[in-house]
């Protein structure tokens, strides 16, 4: 499971970080075609682990996609956030201004609020298809996924810092 996750883990940061790095070439059709890769491998991973019947697995995976496309909008929300923290960081010092970090707190804070809205809606869809086990045990499943996805991500977000030009 760890090897999976870290594939998954290591193409969403592909996806989500381009603006640090801003060297665009044909990247958008090789960032597709990466993102389907990395789908299938998470949907594998949780087939994997589910232990599904053939009933629950009729009911579970339609909301499984319903779910996993809603965490894609909040996964895009997130990637433009750090797109304009990055036009920001990259315009010189490293440093953006008070008004700028106010807004990305909040900006951040409202994704994350969103995230855990949406986690208890389907979790109470799907916990109405599968057992409070199952349910459980694809809420750690998720859960890890997206825990290993956001350290890898804070490793590569450089530190916020004034526009005072001070880095440490």
């Amino acid at each position: 499971m760890k090897s999976v996750i870290s594939i998954i883990v290591a193409g969403s940061i592909l996806f989500t970080l381009p603006a640090f790095s801003q060297t665009a070439s044909n990247a958008n059709g090789n960032m597709e075609i990466l993102m389907q890769k990395i789908k299938a491998d998470k949907k594998l991973l949780v087939a994997t682990n589910m232990d599904l019947t053939d009933a629950e697995g009729k009911a579970f995976w339609p909301l499984y996609d319903a779910y996993q496309s809603e965490l894609l909008k909040i996964d895009e929300q997130l990637g433009k956030i750090i797109e304009n923290y990055a036009a920001a960081y990259n315009q010189g010092t490293g440093g953006i201004s008070n008004d700028m970090a106010r807004m990305l707190i909040n900006e951040v804070i409202s994704i994350e609020e969103h995230e855990v809205k949406l986690k208890r809606i389907f979790l109470k869809k799907i916990g109405a298809v599968l057992s409070s086990a199952k349910t459980a045990r694809y809420i750690q499943i998720e859960g890890k996924i997206r825990a290993a996805l956001k350290y890898e991500l804070a490793q590569e977000v450089p530190l916020v810092y004034e526009s005072t030009g001070l880095k440490m």
